[in-house]
This record gives C-alpha cells, sequence and structure tokens, in this order.
C-alpha cells in the first residue's frame, strides 16, 4: 500500500504532465475511432489485417479457456506493448515509446470503429476494457516521461549527474509500473472473460 500511495503522490506531484498525457494518449484512440466512423475502408483494412494474421488465429484458439486468453491478453499488454513498445523504447531515446504509442492507439481506435450492430453491440463491454488498460498505459508514459526529463535535466530532480538522475527517473517509472501493472491484470481478466461470455449474449440474434 505504501508503493500504491507514493504512485499516488508521484502523479499529483505531476498532475498537469499526467493530465496531458491523458489527453494525448485517450486523443489518439478518439481520432482513430472517428477516423474509423468517417472512413470505413480504413478500418475494413486494419480488421482484415489482424483476423489474417497468426494473433487472430491463436485468439480463436484460446476461446474456450477464459482463464488461459486472459494469461495470453496479460502477457501480451504488459510485455509487448508496455514493455517493448512503451518503457523499453524509451530507456534508449528520451519519450521514443510515448511518440510511438499515439500511433498504436489510434489504429486501435481504428480497429474500435463498429461498422454494424454487432460492432456497437461489442463496443459497450469492450469500452471499459479499452479506458482502463489506457489508463495503464498513461501511467507508464508518465513513468517514461519522468525518466526522460530527469536524463535531459537532472537538475530537475536535484542530481549531480545524468547518471543519478537516470537512477532517480526509472525508480519513478518502477513506482508507476505498479498501479499500471495492477490496471492490466484486473482488465486482462475482464477482457477475456467479457469476450469468450458477455459478447455472444450481446450480438446473438
Amino acid at each position: 500500500m505504501r508503493l500504491f500511495r507514493h504512485a499516488l503522490q508521484t502523479i499529483q506531484a505531476n498532475r498537469r504532465a499526467y493530465l496531458a498525457l491523458n489527453a494525448i494518449l485517450y486523443g489518439s484512440v478518439l481520432a482513430g475511432f472517428g477516423a474509423g466512423l468517417l472512413f470505413p475502408d480504413l478500418t475494413a483494412a486494419q480488421t482484415e489485417s489482424f483476423q489474417s494474421s497468426d494473433s487472430a488465429d491463436l485468439i480463436r484458439s484460446l476461446l474456450e479457456s477464459p482463464w488461459l486468453f486472459a494469461l495470453v491478453i496479460l502477457a501480451n499488454n504488459v510485455l509487448r506493448a508496455g514493455l517493448l513498445n512503451l518503457v523499453l523504447p524509451s530507456m534508449i531515446v528520451p519519450f521514443a515509446g510515448i511518440v510511438w504509442y499515439v500511433y498504436v492507439l489510434f489504429t486501435v481506435g481504428l480497429m474500435l470503429a463498429p461498422a454494424d450492430r454487432d460492432g456497437w453491440l461489442t463496443l459497450v463491454p469492450h469500452s471499459l476494457t479499452v479506458v482502463m488498460e489506457v489508463q495503464a498505459y498513461v501511467l507508464l508514459s508518465l513513468g517514461v516521461y519522468l525518466l526522460g526529463r530527469a536524463w535531459i535535466q537532472p537538475r530537475t530532480v536535484g542530481a549531480g549527474s545524468r547518471r543519478q538522475a537516470y537512477a532517480h527517473g526509472l525508480r519513478q517509472l518502477g513506482v508507476l509500473s505498479l498501479p499500471a501493472l495492477a490496471l492490466l491484470v484486473v482488465f486482462a481478466l475482464y477482457e477475456a472473460f467479457s469476450v469468450v461470455y458477455l459478447v455472444p449474449l450481446l450480438t446473438e440474434g
């Protein structure tokens, strides 16, 4: 609990950056969603590309095992989306992961744009998943931002060298990673069980 309080204190101390990142990342999803509604061919192309991929085959094979499905979702969200796409690039080039993630979330918004009645019904439970998972990435992005700022401007964290500032930024990123991980765990379970049980109930008939 102490670490979660520390995360909350970090957010409060950097409220403007936190709010700005919320606007940027949620705005990217909404921009993609709007583009998908205005240009359905873009959504169709994204959907077709996904459905022909190995990821779609994997998802279909896991629909009979929601617990395993949740584990795969969690691994994808934590390792690929969070670590490889957002955190690691920013540990090499300041803020690089945030820039890349703006594009990633735009494509997510494209994929979410419904093309028919079933698409709108599916969006009802899935919208909560998107909102909370993006919030996890907002927290990671705030950690990435604090790491990059400390690295570029060591004096902002009272460090005498870039190495000390980098270590300080990594600690802040680690603190913010805990609530992000908690959100990803909870909503990996929610996403898996809603896809397996709730979505078919909404769309049948």
